[in-house]
């Protein structure tokens, strides 16, 4: 078990060095096929982008419930997530607000647009007249044959026969019947998916649809249909309506320049911090002190690399919850090499005051570590978003670090003091008269008696 020790920090340390240091790195992800970048996402106040506060509407006598405002919430989530933006932060407060925070939104003013769309959507007929898509139209003039409310689901697919892009969705049994009924009777027509009056997309009746599952394609179009265009349709289709109209508040753009001068001053600060800590171990402690210092680093790598395979979303309360696990890190070593002196004062030689030092401290972390957690997993549970990425950057913070002072540490420790070279009283931070060290033959042997003996 001890020699697993070693090799297991070796592989966790090389694959967080290649994981934090090598770029271009894909893992496997379901919403793409090419997989996911390993990247350090950042929040809005680090990368810049747009904040966007918007307000439920009053329909009628029709007032918005907290749960209409949670579905409201849950729409705009999964438009702004189609759209490819890294990390959105869509919350709501109060009675009728919802935030949208939208890390380095690179086209701000059309992502604002999808977001405020109040999101009518209807299935209209057109006949014989050929609209193209962004035009509006008046509903009065082409009344819908049925509204959003009739669709199922919508997904991006592949012609069986032309192996070209195509969308499909499947409307509901009212629908379906309506929608059968209609292409039937209309062969060579045009009929509109339509959201707030504008026109999505246009395409032409081909063949009677039975069933509701409906398939839009472009055979004009070398592949299908274009990819962006497909998913477009596809997010209008499964999350174009709200059931209460909005209207936007307020918004804000944070540059990047802004952004990255946050994000430099919050690495600075990181940097001293551990910088500082390092010293303080240096000197108190000494030896153990190095060993830990280097756990520390270890610990730091390992923390950034879980960073960018969960992937962590970082804020700026996302790097004072990092700092903050840094301290909990040190405070765990500071038990143990603590409790190392008790022993060795006690008359245990080195090694032994190492286990027990280890051992006996275990408890006091553990018992620190697990409150942390639990409060950490209610601020995670319970919290605005702001306080939910502190609490998981603290939860993995809390976890590395208890992994980094029991296993790391203590792994180093085992080898460094079977060395003839660490068997000092003045690098543990003893006096030689405490100090108990094992001879090479394996038996005790005070430092004090050996020097007599010269």
């Amino acid at each position: 078990m001890r020699k697993a020790g070693p090799v297991l920090i070796l592989i966790i340390g090389v694959l967080a060095l290649i994981i934090d240091l090598v770029p271009g790195i894909h893992v496997p992800d379901s919403t793409s096929a090419d997989g996911r970048l390993l990247e350090t996402k950042l929040g809005l106040d680090l990368r810049g982008g747009v904040r966007v506060e918007y307000q439920a509407q009053q329909v009628g006598d029709k007032i918005p419930r907290p749960e209409d405002l949670e579905v409201i919430r849950q729409i705009i989530e999964r438009r702004v997530n189609s759209t490819g933006v890294s990390e959105p932060v869509i919350t709501t407060q109060g009675t009728d607000r919802i935030v949208v925070e939208l890390p380095g939104a690179s086209d701000p003013n059309a992502i604002r647009q999808l977001v405020g769309q109040t999101g009518r959507l209807d299935f209209v007929p057109l006949g014989t007249v050929q609209k193209s898509a962004g035009e509006t139209i008046d509903l009065k003039e082409f009344p819908p044959l049925f509204s959003g409310e009739e669709l199922a689901s919508a997904t991006i697919g592949q012609d069986g026969r032309s192996g070209g892009r195509v969308v499909n969705f499947v409307l509901k049994e009212k629908g379906a019947k309506l929608f059968e009924d209609y292409t039937a009777a209309h062969v060579d027509e045009y009929f509109a998916i339509v959201l707030d009056s504008r026109v999505i997309s246009a395409p032409v009746i081909k063949s009677a649809i039975t069933g509701g599952n409906v398939q839009i394609s472009q055979e004009s179009t070398i592949g299908g249909y274009p990819l962006k265009q497909a998913q477009e349709l596809v997010t209008v289709l499964q999350f174009g309506s709200l059931p209460f109209p909005i209207q936007e508040l307020s918004s804000n753009e944070i540059s990047a320049t802004l952004g990255a001068q946050f994000l430099d001053r919050s690495l600075m600060a990181g940097a001293i911090g551990i910088g500082l800590v390092i010293v303080f171990m240096l000197i108190y402690y000494r030896l153990p002190g190095l060993i830990a210092s280097f756990a520390l680093i270890y610990y730091t790598l390992v923390v950034l690399a879980l960073f960018r395979l969960i992937p962590v979303t970082l804020t700026l309360a996302g790097v004072a919850g990092f700092v903050l696990s840094i301290g909990m890190a040190v405070d765990a070593n500071i038990l143990i090499f603590e409790r190392m002196k008790e022993e060795m004062r006690l008359g245990k030689s080195l090694p032994s005051a190492v286990e027990a030092g280890f051992g006996r401290a275990w408890n006091s972390i553990l018992d620190s570590n697990v409150s942390s957690l639990i409060t950490a997993t209610i601020l995670y549970l319970f919290g605005s978003s702001v306080i939910r990425g502190f609490a998981l950057v603290l939860i993995i913070g809390v976890l590395v670090s208890m992994f980094s002072a029991i296993t790391v540490t203590r792994s180093i420790l085992r080898v460094v003091v079977t060395q003839d070279w660490a068997r000092r009283a003045f690098l543990y931070g003893v006096t030689e008269e405490e100090f108990v060290a094992r001879g090479p033959g394996g038996r005790p042997s005070l430092r004090r008696e050996a020097r007599s003996r010269v």
